[in-house]
């Protein structure tokens, strides 16, 4: 057996991005983590900073900022309408790339234990860490600062309500805050885990469809779809929106037609200039103006009439609670907002319009942030509690250190163990467990392919024993693997590496060297899309 180079054989197989890779959601993401922070930082320390914060009236600089930076810089609402739209325009990218059935069996496969496992050891964390001293700590913290706007978390107080907590993330269907397992989490933001999962099955059943229906068809359904989401109190409007923009951007050719502009018509009716083109309307002044729309609703809320923020989510229905409108809005409802709603698409009309802001959101920084998401998420809140609160308690009280300086201290202090503990956990959770997904996954596919009528391939490990049988006639199909491969003769077995939908085979072909012969063993790649469906790479 010829021993198989893996790290090498993986330069091969990786290739290089593409249009389709789109890179700059991953930036997106990292501009998400740095608001998350902020957000969950000034919520824990410093709440009145907080746009429509449980505290609205305290030092009058900390009123300033929030009036002026809160609803650009951090957002609560805007953080979550964010994340749930963001996820719908990424995880349809890999189907619309390669519409095939592998593709969504994959994703179906590897989605729940890809978010399964990094919260569930979150959770155990939370319930290992947080002991009654933690409590007691947070208690005072909470009491002393008068802050009303930081959650206090309750205690997981045995292992089946942390089996159970874990269990409700991911069987839930609405209602997601109410739930033990968000209830136990620092901030009680863990329920975004849940409704990210939950939204992962309506782009997975509308995705399927679009290979098969017209784009026009499929804008005028999305549109319907989003208005009957809206009034029906569910997050499915942003998610179904999020979905049709990536179907816009890879089949309907979004950036270059945004980059014409908008006609100005309905139906056959035309509004021409005088050369007979139809007139355009940049499309820089319809993001610009969603973008400010937003914006300027947020602001009116936090500065100018914050009684009114409430009031948007009575003007919904809840089929869960009330058979017309949300009467019980002010604890029945979800965080889907219209304001934050619009400033999103004006955003992603602009980002998926001009380069130079993707090419800004493609910087290192950003994407090394935005590909520790997750990390960052699940561990930020975790380590405010039960490392920065009693490193604040120790300063004010024992120390007489002032409360802006040990809010400083605290800051330091919270990105000193945050940073490299989400490092951590990104390397030995994170990805470990989307190796060991990818991996369990690839042998499932092996073994469907190797079901139609012989066993063509044998797991051994880290490596494929592809034989080629004991006789001189080809056991394999002509449409199934290329002649590269067929010309091998019968004796030998052909050893190799399956990663994603691409297979390495490395075995002995002869050369010739001057007047002699050689052996010398070659890589061979190929592309699996199905038992019939392969090609030399």
């Amino acid at each position: 057996m010829v021993e198989l180079d893996l790290k090498s054989l993986r330069k091969h197989i990786v290739t290089p991005p593409t249009k389709h890779e789109q890179e700059y959601l991953i930036g997106f993401r990292g501009i998400l983590v740095i608001q998350s922070f902020l957000w969950m930082f000034l919520q824990t320390f410093a709440p009145t900073t907080v746009y429509a914060s449980g505290n609205p009236h305290g030092p009058l600089g900390q009123e300033i900022v929030r009036k002026v930076l809160s609803v650009l810089f951090w957002n609560e609402y805007f953080l979550y309408g964010s994340i749930i739209f963001l996820s719908a325009r990424s995880i349809a990218i890999p189907f619309f790339r390669n519409p095939t059935s592998p593709v969504i069996a994959r994703s179906l496969l590897t989605r729940a234990l890809q978010l399964c496992i990094p919260a569930a050891i979150c959770l155990a964390i939370v319930k290992g860490s947080m002991t009654s001293n933690t409590f007691n700590t947070i208690w005072q913290f909470k009491t002393t600062t008068n802050n009303n706007s930081m959650p206090f978390p309750i205690e997981l107080s045995t292992t089946l309500s942390y089996w159970n907590s874990v269990f409700n993330l991911f069987w839930t269907t609405h209602g997601f805050r109410a739930q033990s397992g968000n209830y136990a989490f620092p901030t009680q933001t863990l329920w975004m885990i849940n409704a990210v999962y939950i939204q992962s099955y309506t782009v997975y059943m509308i995705m399927v469809i679009v290979p098969h229906t017209r784009p026009a068809w499929r804008v005028q359904f999305g549109i319907f779809f989003v208005i009957a989401a809206w009034w029906c109190n569910s997050w499915a409007w942003y998610t179904v929106s999020g979905l049709l923009m990536c179907d816009m951007v890879m089949h309907m050719d979004f950036k270059q037609n945004a980059l014409i502009g908008i006609p100005v018509q309905f139906r056959g009716l035309v509004w021409r200039s005088r050369n007979g083109q139809p007139r355009r309307i940049p499309t820089w002044l319809v993001g610009c103006l969603l973008l400010i729309g937003g914006l300027l609703m947020q602001y009116l809320w936090v500065a100018y009439r914050p009684q009114l923020f409430y009031s948007e989510w009575r003007i919904h229905s809840n089929p869960y609670t009330t058979a017309g409108l949300d009467e019980n809005y002010i604890t029945e409802h979800i965080s889907a907002r219209d304001d934050v709603y619009i400033t999103i698409l004006g955003i992603f009309t602009l980002l998926e319009t001009y380069e130079v802001l993707q090419r800004v959101l493609q910087n290192k920084f950003l994407l090394f942030l935005g590909r520790r998401s997750l990390s960052y998420f699940l561990l930020q809140s975790i380590l405010a509690y039960i490392v920065g609160i009693p490193v604040f308690e120790s300063l004010r009280n024992h120390h007489g250190i002032p409360y802006g300086g040990s809010v400083m201290v605290t800051l330091i202090t919270c990105i000193a163990v945050t940073v490299p503990a989400a490092e951590l956990f990104q390397r030995l959770i994170v990805v470990p467990t989307k190796a060991t997904i990818t991996d369990i996954e690839s042998w499932l596919r092996m073994k469907q392919f190797a079901t139609n009528g012989r066993e063509y391939f044998k797991w051994i490990g880290p490596g494929i024993t592809f034989p080629l049988g004991s006789s001189t006639a080809d056991p394999f199909d002509a449409d199934q693997f290329p002649r590269a491969i067929k010309a091998r003769p019968t004796s030998q077995s052909i050893h190799g590496f399956l990663s994603g939908t691409t297979a390495g085979f490395r075995f002995p072909i002869p050369q010739k060297c001057g007047t002699c012969q050689t052996q010398q063993a070659t890589y061979v790649l190929f592309h699996l899309e199905g038992p019939s469906r392969s090609r030399l790479v």
